[in-house]
């Protein structure tokens, strides 16, 4: 993950957030205003709204979560604590173990992720993981009330199969009823944007694939929306806060350190879909 340069997140953090939402849940609102959250991630919380969001999603006390690909645990600090003091129960997926191919940096990974939440259980409480990957068994049937998976669509679309692959899964992993919550970066229909290694995908495919699996679409916001996203940034959406890179993704090549970041500054985070669906 690309460093935010001290400039760029002096700029991104000093943008204000006012919470428009009704007062409903005292344990998220409690898990979203934690001391334990930091100041870059809560920064963030003008661009993604997390009460809100999560209050849309549908989210309630004493659920069983699944957070798909968590990162670097932005939504994990407030799911898990949340989880934890409603009674509910915190999963992850986590690369797969049972990958004969799987490196020696993705079992650290998941090692160090694990260690980090270990480390404080009167917070966070005793997190589960399941194996994930395009090749790893289906996850664990009629399972999860909640299933979020976060700004991580176009990162399957590279590999064949495994779009299909994850929304069948997540649909015969939830229980009936139960929610799968979506925020994606948002590509324009038919656009140039509409490539995945923009980081851009179209909502029409995302509902596409879900509605395939079987889902139902139930909902969508535009709380997480954008319009200064004109979405044909040279490098892709990470060209944005909070990456703000100056070079292709996935490249080695250092940073360019006179590269402009003022405009893109003040474009702020990507447009993004916030979708709800249900398996009926």
């Amino acid at each position: 993950m690309k460093l935010l340069p001290l400039v760029a997140l002096a700029a991104v953090v000093a943008i204000p957030f006012t919470s428009t939402h009704a007062a409903g849940d005292p344990a998220l609102e409690a898990a979203v205003h934690g001391d334990w959250r930091s100041a870059k991630d809560t920064a963030r919380d003008a661009y993604r709204h997390p009460v809100e969001a999560l209050t849309f999603w549908g989210l309630k006390p004493g659920m069983t979560i699944l957070e798909v690909q968590p990162g670097g645990g932005w939504w994990t600090e407030i799911l898990a604590p949340y989880a934890k003091a409603t009674g509910g129960r915190y999963y992850s997926t986590a690369a797969d173990l049972a990958n004969p191919e799987l490196s020696e940096r993705s079992k650290k990974a998941r090692a160090d992720f694990a260690a980090r939440w270990a480390a404080n259980p009167q917070r966070y409480g005793e997190l589960q993981y399941v194996n994930w990957g395009p090749k790893s068994a289906p996850l664990p049937a009629g399972t999860f009330d909640f299933i979020l998976t976060a700004r991580s669509v176009h990162n399957w679309m590279s590999t064949p199969g495994w779009v299909d692959k994850n929304f069948a899964d997540f649909f015969q992993a939830l229980k009936r009823g139960g929610v799968l919550a979506v925020e994606e970066h948002r590509a324009n229909p038919g656009g140039a944007a509409e490539k995945p290694e923009t980081g851009y995908v179209s909502e029409a495919f995302v509902i596409a694939a879900a509605e395939k699996a079987g889902f139902k679409l139930a909902g969508r916001s535009e709380i997480n929306a954008n319009p200064k996203d004109t979405k044909d940034h040279p490098f892709g959406v990470w060209t944005l806060p909070p990456t703000l890179t100056s070079v292709p993704e996935g490249s080695s090549a250092p940073e360019d350190p006179k590269f402009d970041h003022s405009k893109y500054i003040a474009i702020g985070e990507s447009d993004r879909m916030t979708l709800r669906f249900v398996k009926p």
